[in-house]
């Protein structure tokens, strides 16, 4: 079964989504994080998908309270990103709670970094984030495009001790229109013992199913739950 990894995205400490990466497309749906999060333990949800957005658009953390509240109040594993760009930040990340972090830009932008961070901490902390407009790699909060091909940016990554990769199509993120199954199939084709994660478009839990018949192994998605398009004791059943 598909393992299913709820998202909470963070701006001023609260729990918003955005549509396609858009902050103006703000929109409020808890003040309290660590209160959704606990909603999800209580339905037997394993895993946490955090975003600090805050953090994306000023390069470094910011919401790390925030995750330290989720961490303390819950016994959920928390991979947590945005804007990790130094080895402090990965260190706060990790004190306040983390089990495991999100790097996107910075593995584009400062490649040492991350490369440093993989060796010191492994390919089970280090998760790389591939976030992808028409297959080409996007960065800073998905403001920048680049000229950099996903699947090359994959098997670069991977021969370096990458296990683990969060990719969202940003053309699918928070539009409730369903994710890229496709994209996802010929990512599988190429790095069949990928974790890959699936991000952006689930607007149901026939899109997670068909992820799920897909060989996707995991799964993030927000806006359906907020939007109730899933409701939470959907993802007790399934679970």
């Amino acid at each position: 079964m598909i393992e299913l990894i709820p998202a909470i995205d963070i701006i001023d400490g609260k729990c918003v989504r955005l549509s396609q990466g858009d902050y103006n497309t703000k929109k409020v749906y808890g003040e309290c994080p660590a209160d959704m999060a606990k909603r999800f333990e209580d339905v037997g949800i394993k895993r946490l998908h955090v975003v600090d957005l805050d953090g994306a658009k000023a390069s470094h953390i910011v919401n790390y309270k925030a995750l330290e509240s989720i961490a303390s109040k819950t016994n959920l594993i928390i991979d947590f990103g945005g804007g990790l760009k130094t080895d402090d930040d990965l260190r706060i990340a990790f004190e306040s709670g983390a089990s495991m972090v999100t790097g996107g830009s910075i593995a584009v932008k400062n490649p040492n970094v991350f490369e440093g961070w993989l060796k010191k901490y492994g390919g089970d902390k280090i998760i790389l984030g591939a976030d992808v407009k028409e297959r080409k790699i996007a960065v800073s909060g998905w403001i920048e495009n680049t000229d950099v091909d996903l699947f090359e940016f994959l098997k670069d990554y991977i021969s370096k001790g990458v296990r683990k990769v969060i990719c969202t199509d940003i053309a699918k993120d928070g539009m409730l229109k369903g994710p890229s199954i496709e994209l996802y199939k010929d990512i599988l084709k190429e790095h069949p013992t990928l974790h890959l994660i699936a991000s952006g478009g689930v607007s149901s839990m026939e899109d997670i199913k068909a992820l799920d018949e897909a060989g996707v192994p995991a799964v993030i998605f927000g806006k359906a739950i907020y939007e109730g398009r899933i409701k939470v004791e959907e993802l007790k059943i399934n679970n």
